[in-house]
């Protein structure tokens, strides 16, 4: 019995790995496509917002930059960095949830 539930631990903990948050950008050429895809052009920001301060993303806690150029939008006068495009519709679920994080980290 114990040992039935390492291995399904194991395997759940490997598709949870596998799947990831992201939206599976993963800057390897599409099957069939015939050439590498060129990177995004990160959106355009407000000038006038304050900036990112954590190195992680705000939704998943993942550090940015580990799948690819980070997620960037404008909420509120507030950069926010996020490690995928999925991320953003947990985001938007409570954004001033999120926003707290900032919040504390620049408290600290």
């Amino acid at each position: 019995m114990k040992k039935t539930m390492v291995v399904l631990f194991v395997a759940a903990a490997g598709l949870w790995w596998l799947a990831g948050c992201g939206d599976g950008r993963d800057g390897a050429p599409q099957k069939g496509s015939g050439a590498a895809k060129t990177p995004e052009v990160p959106a355009p920001l407000d000038p006038n917002a304050k900036p990112y301060p954590l190195k992680t993303c705000l939704v998943s806690g993942e550090e940015l930059g580990k799948m690819g150029e980070p997620y960037r939008l404008t909420y509120k006068g507030q950069e926010v960095k996020l490690c995928c495009k999925g991320c953003e519709k947990d985001f938007n679920k409570d954004p001033e949830k999120h926003l707290q994080k900032i919040a504390a980290a620049a408290g600290k």
